[in-house]
């Protein structure tokens, strides 16, 4: 393993990350927000470090049971337990959408109980269309009033150009890494991929695009060849390298992904020359490809089978954490719709936290890899 994936790694592997640690003991800020829908962009314009909330695999729920059901998703129900037990207690701020009502319920009961000095409600509309958008650019403004307040600093439009600049950057370089991975034999693991996502909101831009840059460069003419069938990852929140280790390390290589913590967050690029405010609202909604979003399967259906086609994929492994309502349903709709043209798909409820359910996904996935058949 190169240097640079190595430090990559160790960054992602914990909740408050060594860079972190660093922007606090230098006075900095950080806000924490979970949903893809959430723009990064005007946390930045403020001067606060963004931070995408995250369980790591974390599967101890006991205190967050006590505030939010089981009958919740784990993720969720993951994420509280740990801004309950002093795990997030580094962050200044909270940043809460609507992406479903158990991310809700986090959010809320996080709040409730353990309150952070700013907390903001980012209203995300259900539906893509002309008047959705205005409401979102309604939205985003007093999101954009509200973190410069917290922060103490007025955001101007050249801040925020500055700032979606910057977080264009981020995503360029992480759709060219997965571009690079349409090659047979790809650069990067599905597992160092995922590690790279991750890394882009846990650390400030620059050093995002530093080690990035450097593990990139270290790549070039290098390849895995060794594996014997080529994976899509579908469906809900997925922050766990270690579920992609365990499938990658039966054969199967996972070459690219339709998921939050994946490509859905950083493939639509944003219009730079725009309106700032207009620009975010309208990259952020219409990019979303979430089956929270009403009237959108034909759209996320046809964004699935245009990555199985230019990736070159085998086979589909739509995931999705117990009790998650809205990708519990659509990954049915999703196998039933791909298995309807030829392509194999696998449907994998699990609980968060795949170390402890490691057995029965590791048969599930081997089954599967056996279904397909082998490249070698």
């Amino acid at each position: 393993m190169s240097d640079s994936m190595q430090r990559i790694k160790e960054l992602t592997a914990t909740i408050e990350n060594e860079a972190v640690r660093s922007w606090k003991e230098g006075g900095g800020k950080v806000f924490g927000y979970a949903c893809v829908a959430t723009p990064p962009e005007i946390i930045e314009a403020a001067g606060v470090l963004p931070y995408r909330i995250r369980a790591l695999g974390n599967p101890d729920t006991d205190i967050a049971d006590s505030h939010l059901s089981r009958f919740n998703c784990s993720f969720c129900r993951s994420c509280l337990q740990l801004g309950l037990d002093g795990t997030y207690d580094f962050l200044d701020g909270l940043i809460e959408t609507n992406g479903c009502d158990h991310l809700r319920g986090m959010f809320e009961n996080w709040q409730y109980v353990k309150p952070v000095p700013f907390f903001h409600y980012l209203k995300v509309p259900h539906l893509v269309d002309e008047g959705a958008v205005e409401y979102f650019v309604e939205e985003i403004a007093l999101y954009r009033d509200a973190i410069g307040e917290a922060a103490g600093k007025e955001i101007s439009d050249e801040d925020l150009r500055g700032a979606i600049a910057s977080q264009e950057k981020i995503r360029a370089s992480l759709r060219d890494m997965y571009e690079s991975r349409k090659a047979e034999e790809p650069p990067f693991t599905g597992e160092e991929a995922l590690a790279l996502v991750l890394l882009s909101s846990a650390v400030s831009s620059d050093e995002f695009l530093e080690l990035c840059s450097a593990v990139v460069d270290e790549r070039k003419g290098s390849g895995v060849g060794d594996y014997n069938a080529r994976l899509l990852l579908i469906g809900a929140a997925t922050d766990e390298p270690m579920l992609v280790h365990e499938m990658e390390s039966l054969g199967g290589l996972v070459v690219s992904d339709a998921m939050c913590y994946g490509s859905r967050a950083f493939w639509t690029p944003i219009d730079t020359g725009a309106d700032p405010v207009r620009a975010i609202a309208s990259m952020y909604l219409e990019q979303l490809l979430c089956p929270r979003m009403y009237e959108d399967f034909p759209r996320r259906l046809q964004y699935v089978k245009d990555a199985i086609e230019e990736w070159n994929v085998d086979g589909v492994i739509a995931v999705h954490n117990k009790f998650c309502d809205v990708h519990g349903v659509d990954n049915v709709q999703m196998r039933l719709a791909l298995e309807k043209e030829g392509m194999p798909v696998l449907t994998l409820e699990k609980e968060y936290g795949s170390a402890a359910d490691a057995g029965r996904i590791r048969t599930r996935v081997q089954a599967f890899l056996e279904r397909i058949g082998g490249r070698r």
